[in-house]
């Protein structure tokens, strides 16, 4: 829930002292209640992970969040161009992106229709946060789509109590670049602070023609006086990004290469292979926030917001051999008297979004209560509808932007809860988080899958309501640097707008519900950490991606009815020396679905045949995954040899060996050197980064599928699957200066 998180969480007797001390010490405190209450803390009985600021800053040379956050436990990233920059995305314990909650400064930023966040649409962000924190499993009550794998919660900055002037650019292979600009006032009068950055990045992508242009920005406008801080952020991004979603198949790898891209691909009218060169996706996004935070007397804390998201953009699609009638075409006779049926066409996909709401939360904190009660109301409308621009050789009336589909979504999301830690004594505490969530949805209009029983786009007429009540119990324990807990949690989850428009129509969508339990050890010493954390994570109907995309590339989901994720993440750390640190974590982890049945159709979900598959992995989950840091520090030269390993991943759940990424081991160098006070330059950074050191040839994403046809009145399986081929061995230079 928006900032429902945010109070006395990380108030303790001595902040309560400082915040004695004069204005400026209390204007630093807020700034601290805002990032600590939103989260977890060492008595929330959760698994998380806190990343500094300085720690997102050391790599971010423009590749998106989800690289910047790839080192922590359980975490996979993928890359669309393969390059890091462009359409990524993330996985934590198994679950996509539309099942990990994502929340700027308490505000909800998954698109509440698909769940997911495009990272794409906010380019170079991690320039404006102060830090993230990623709570896996369920995690505590937030705003937005719920928590089925994993929480990540980030903080924008505070507002600068002096002023500032950063420069930064980065250029790489594959005509990778990024410029970023930085500035800040300061203080101004004891109350008033402003802070902007404007961000352009670019490249080429390591796939053929997955070239990225992108553009962003980020205001923020500050209040602050003895008790309280008042906020004024926008930011937004804008992007063009011609797709390379698609993926190539091994064998077209092998004929064109491993950069292959399919995407945009036609046969021109002299029969040679040509790419439309407009294949390009096209988006806007807006954010605008309003925060509050107000200290009201010794014990209570109170904060409010009120945010908007506006967002606009269309797919442009070159498609061969469509069925005119699919888009409200008529068939027509050529020179030569045949009727054309079907023929290359360029359609638009268009969607325009309006979402917003308000926050607001009470939190109490005494030396024994840690407490907080809130409540948050969002609305959110979308418009999704369809134009074909251009037929080939097509004879007969044509509207210049001809419409083929339209349909309008409205969601309704109202979230309260109430929250409590209590201290039964300085070694030991109990925790309860009580959240109900009321949910209204419906889909209307002409769908963009057309109907041939009715010969017209299919209608929907989606009417959904959902009262979901999540609680979470824990007990936490520690003593001298020793912490123990032990938890156990519910959530539950609505389908998202694809699970209704493009499942199959005899399998509705249902929500899913999750039984969380979590049981964690950790020990933090002046010379090293370690850390362990056991879950069960067991489901009731869990949609899981099936392997197979939609027509514009997002993946599908089906409902399972039993199936669950277990595993044990490890993490530690050690540092000898002053010059020297080495951090390893890894997740070994069994991701089941019990009794599962693969359905198999002969064309788009007609006369389906099932098989039987017993217990099978579930798709995109490692076994497996490992990640090493070995960073070194010597006056103002910073090194670091970065390792990941992922074990293979099987891309349906059928346990197809034929449908499987294989596991790969990749490492990246990065090298920085600082000079300090150099003229009038504060700080001059130099870095340089090898990616992928050793060349590993692999693919992290990709999609798979089966069909039947009838040959002699048998029914012949055929198998398919398209892979994300990443980069080779490839360089990145940045340069940061400060004033």
């Amino acid at each position: 829930m928006a900032l429902a998180a945010i109070g006395f969480c990380g108030l303790s007797a001595s902040a309560e002292t400082a915040m004695k001390e004069g204005a400026d010490t209390l204007a630093t405190l807020l700034n601290e209640l805002e990032v600590v209450a939103n989260r977890a803390t060492s008595k929330t009985p959760v698994a998380f992970t806190n990343i500094s600021k300085e720690e997102l800053l050391e790599h971010n040379d423009g590749r998106d969040i989800t690289y910047l956050l790839q080192a922590t436990p359980s975490v996979i990233t993928t890359s669309d161009a393969g390059a890091g920059i462009g359409y990524t995305s993330m996985r934590i314990r198994g679950t996509d992106g539309s099942r990990i909650n994502v929340t700027a400064n308490g505000v909800p930023i998954n698109n509440p229709e698909s769940h997911n966040v495009y990272w794409v649409n906010m380019p170079d962000f991690a320039s404006s946060l102060r830090d993230v924190q990623i709570q896996r499993g369920a995690g505590t009550s937030t705003n937005g789509a719920g928590a089925f794998g994993a929480s990540v919660n980030m903080i924008t900055d505070a507002p600068s109590e002096t002023s500032y002037a950063e420069l930064s650019g980065a250029y790489g292979m594959y005509n990778t670049n990024r410029e970023t600009l930085r500035v800040g006032s300061g203080m101004l009068g004891d109350h008033w602070s402003f802070d902007a950055r404007i961000s352009h990045l670019g490249s080429d992508g390591y796939i053929e023609r997955a070239t990225t242009q992108l553009w962003s920005y980020f205001g923020q406008a500050a209040y602050k006086s003895y008790n309280t801080l008042l906020r004024l952020l926008a930011f937004g991004g804008k992007e063009k990004t011609y797709m390379a979603w698609d993926y190539a198949s091994k064998e077209q790898m092998e004929k064109y290469g491993r950069r292959y891209n399919p995407c945009g691909e036609y046969t021109d009218s002299q029969g040679n292979r040509a790419y439309y060169s407009d294949q390009k996706d096209n988006y806007i996004q807006h954010h605008l926030q309003l925060l509050l935070s107000q200290h009201i007397g010794d014990l209570f804390h109170l904060n409010a917001a009120i945010h908007y998201t506006g967002d606009d953009g269309y797919y442009d699609q070159y498609k061969t051999n469509r069925t005119l009638v699919e888009y409200g075409l008529l068939p027509y006779l050529d020179a030569n008297g045949e009727t054309i049926k079907k023929s290359d066409l360029i359609r638009l996909k268009k969607n325009r979004n309006h979402f917003g709401g308000g926050s607001v939360s009470l939190n109490f904190r005494d030396h024994r209560w840690n407490a907080s009660a809130g409540v948050a109301v969002t609305d959110f409308y979308g418009h999704h509808f369809g134009q074909v621009k251009w037929v080939r050789n097509y004879i007969g009336e044509l509207d210049p932007l001809q419409p083929y589909y339209d349909n309008n979504g409205h969601k309704f999301d109202i979230n309260t809860y109430i929250r409590a830690n209590f201290n039964i004594n300085r070694l030991l505490s109990v925790f309860a988080d009580l959240q109900y969530r009321h949910i209204r949805y419906t889909i209307k209009g002409e769908s963009d899958n057309y109907d041939w029983n009715t010969g017209a786009p299919a209608l929907l007429n989606i009417k959904e309501i959902w009262n979901f009540f999540n609680p979470k119990l824990g007990v936490n324990f520690e003593l001298d640097g020793h912490r123990a807990f032990a938890s156990w949690a519910v959530a539950q989850k609505e389908p998202t707008r694809d699970n209704f428009t493009d499942s199959d129509p005899a399998h509705y969508p249902k929500s899913e519900y999750l039984n969380d339990f979590e049981l964690g050890y950790s020990y933090s010493g002046k010379i090293f950490n370690v850390g362990a954390n056991l879950y069960y994570m067991k489901y009731k109907d869990q949609l899981v991606a099936t392997g197979e995309l939609s027509d514009t590339g997002n993946p599908l989901s089906v409902n399972v009815p039993n199936s669950y994720r277990m595993g044990i993440e490890l993490q530690g750390s050690v540092k000898p020396a002053v010059w020297f640190d080495w951090n390893i974590n890894m997740t070994l982890s069994r991701n089941r679905i019990k009794n599962f049945t693969e359905y198999i159709y002969e064309d788009e979900w007609t006369n389906p045949i099932s098989i039987d598959c017993g217990d099978t992995p579930i798709a995109f989950s490692p076994d497996f995954i490992l990640n090493n840091a070995f960073n070194f520090h010597v006056k103002g030269f910073d090194a670091s040899l970065d390792s990941r390993y992922i074990s293979k991943q099987y891309m349906t759940n059928a346990h197809n060996d034929e449908a499987m990424l294989d596991a790969y081991f990749v490492s990246d160098l990065h090298l920085a050197y600082s000079f300090h006070k150099i003229g009038g330059i504060k700080e001059l950074k130099l870095g340089f980064s090898i990616y992928n050191l050793f060349n590993e040839k692999y693919f992290n994403n990709g999609y798979a599928g089966a069909g039947y046809y009838v040959e002699n009145g048998e029914k012949i399986i055929y198998r398919y699957s398209g892979y994300a081929a990443q980069a080779p061995t490839n360089v990145m230079a940045t340069i940061t200066l400060k004033f």
